[in-house]
């Protein structure tokens, strides 16, 4: 299950939930998941909010995002991971309410190992998850 973990200085993002519930949204949508609860309740995005002396650049400013995004292996081509990044960096910087965020927001994206997606307890392969997925919707 994708996760997005945002890092930003504190009072930086307005609507932290909002901007969670958008992202991992997002991420379904770029992933063309089935809208199924077991990819509602799997995906998430996390807020994490630091103090202003807690990260810098090599230059010394601290006005940029970092957003990390873990997905399956494969889960996105190229037009896939070029439109998630720049929906991230638009969604980031709507939710701070200053639209030059987007040109500071750097999304890394990464991609889970076979057996790196533990959901209750379960550590699900690609495969697995695939299976999983059209048990549920009777195509298995």
């Amino acid at each position: 299950m994708p996760m997005i973990d945002v890092y930003a200085a504190r009072g930086v993002i307005k609507d932290r939930k909002g901007l969670a519930q958008e992202l991992a949204q997002a991420i379904m949508r770029w992933e063309k998941v089935p809208v199924i609860p077991f990819f509602t309740d799997n995906t998430a995005a996390f807020i994490h909010e630091l103090d202003g002396d807690a990260f810098s650049t090599a230059g010394g400013s601290n006005d940029h995002v970092r957003v990390t995004v873990t997905t399956n292996a494969g889960a996105l081509d190229r037009e896939q991971q070029l439109g998630l990044v720049k929906e991230i960096s638009e969604l980031v910087a709507k939710a701070s309410g200053d639209p030059s965020l987007a040109e500071r927001t750097w999304v890394a994206l990464t991609e889970a190992v076979p057996g790196g997606w533990g959901i209750g307890g379960h550590a699900y392969t690609n495969d697995e998850i695939v299976t999983h997925v059209r048990e549920l919707l009777g195509k298995g």
